[in-house]
C-alpha cells in the first residue's frame, strides 16, 4: 500500500486571533506526529498553489469577490463572529486546494493508492454562498468536482466524521445524485444541521450522535447506516472530510472517540475502496483542536492508510 501526505509549506499565512481554536499549531502538531519513524514509508509531497477560481465550481459566481473584499491588506479581518481572514490566508487555502488537487492525481494516476493531506484552514463548513465555520472555500468539494471533470468519475462518495456537521459539503451537493455525503456528528452542536431527516435526494445520510457517546455508538452508526448506504450508492472513489475533533479530549465538543476509533473507520473505508473501487481514497484534514488529540487521530488513520493493520475488526 502507497501513501501520499501531502503538506502545506504556508499553513501558518493563514493568521488567526490569539487562542483561537483554528490555529498555526494544529499544523504542527499532525507534522510532528507523522515525522515519527514509522511513517518513513509516506510518499512525501509539498503542496503546489491551486487555482482559487476552481472555487466557482461549487460556489456563487460572486464568492471569491466576497473573500477578497474583506481580506485586509495586513492585520486580520473578520467574516462572520468565529471565521477569520487575514491578508494571507487566501495563498493558504490555494494551497490547501492544490493539497487536494495533487492528492487527486497522484491517486487517480495511480502514483499512490490512498492520500492524506494536511492542510488549513478547513472547508467543510463553506456553503454554495456562505464562508463560516472557520472555513473559507469548500476544499473537498472542489476536489470532488474536479474528480468528475479532469477523470470522468461518475459518483463519487465524501464521508465526514468530524465532530461537527458538513453543512457546506451538503449544501453543495444536496440536489445532486451524483454525489453520496455522509456525516456522523454531535447533535446539537455547531452548526445545527444534520438531521437525519435531512436526505437531499436520496444521497445523503446524517447520522446524529449524542454528547457523550463512545466509539460503540460511533460503530453502531456506520455498521448501520453510513456503510449500508455506501455500498448502496457505489461510489468510484471516497473523498474523507477527517476531522479529529470527537476525541474525548477535545475542547470545542463531548464526544469520546479515542484514536483507533479513527483507525477503525478509516479501515473499514480501506475494505471497502479495495472491493469496489481500486484502493482509491483522498482524505483531507478538517477540525480537531486538541493538539495531543489530533496528532494522536491522525497518527491512527495514516498509519491505517499506509499499513491496513487493522482492517476488518471490530476493536
Amino acid at each position: 500500500m502507497t501513501t501520499l501526505l501531502v503538506s502545506q509549506r504556508n499553513f501558518e499565512s493563514h493568521i488567526t486571533p490569539q487562542n483561537h481554536p483554528e490555529r498555526p499549531d494544529r499544523i504542527r502538531a499532525v507534522n510532528e506526529a507523522l515525522a515519527q519513524p514509522r511513517f518513513d514509508a509516506l510518499m512525501r509531497r509539498d503542496a503546489p498553489v491551486g487555482d482559487l477560481l476552481l472555487a466557482e465550481l461549487v460556489h456563487s459566481p460572486h464568492y471569491l469577490a466576497r473573500l477578497r473584499a474583506v481580506r485586509p491588506a495586513e492585520g486580520i479581518a473578520q467574516v462572520d463572529p468565529d471565521t477569520f481572514i487575514s491578508s494571507g490566508s487566501l495563498d493558504a487555502a490555494a494551497t490547501a486546494l492544490g493539497a487536494g488537487l495533487s492528492a487527486l492525481d497522484a491517486v487517480l494516476l495511480g502514483e499512490a493508492d490512498n492520500a492524506f493531506c494536511a492542510i488549513r484552514p478547513p472547508g467543510h463548513h463553506a456553503e454554495i454562498e456562505t464562508p463560516m465555520g472557520f472555513c473559507l472555500i469548500n476544499t473537498i468539494a472542489i476536489v470532488a468536482r474536479m474528480a468528475q471533470r479532469k477523470y470522468g468519475a461518475e459518483r463519487i462518495g465524501i464521508i465526514d466524521f468530524d465532530v461537527h456537521h458538513g453543512n457546506g459539503t451538503q449544501d453543495i451537493f444536496k440536489d445532486d445524485p451524483s454525489v453520496f455525503y455522509a456525516s456522523s456528528h454531535q447533535m446539537p452542536l455547531f452548526p445545527g444541521t444534520g438531521a437525519a431527516s435531512e436526505t437531499g435526494v436520496g444521497n445523503i445520510v446524517n447520522v446524529p450522535l449524542e454528547a457523550g457517546s463512545d466509539g460503540e455508538a460511533m460503530r453502531e452508526a456506520y455498521e448501520g447506516k453510513i456503510f449500508p448506504a455506501l455500498r448502496n450508492f457505489a461510489p468510484d472513489m471516497i473523498l474523507v472530510s477527517a476531522g479529529f475533533d470527537a476525541d474525548f479530549r477535545d475542547p470545542l465538543a463531548q464526544l469520546n472517540w479515542v484514536s483507533e476509533d479513527f483507525a477503525w473507520i478509516t479501515g473499514k473505508l480501506m475494505d471497502y475502496a479495495e472491493a469496489h473501487c481500486g484502493n482509491r481514497i483522498v482524505s483531507l484534514l478538517e477540525g480537531g483542536y486538541d493538539r495531543n488529540g489530533l496528532s494522536a487521530g491522525v497518527a491512527s488513520h495514516v498509519d491505517m492508510l499506509q499499513n491496513g493493520a487493522l482492517r476488518s475488526t471490530d476493536s
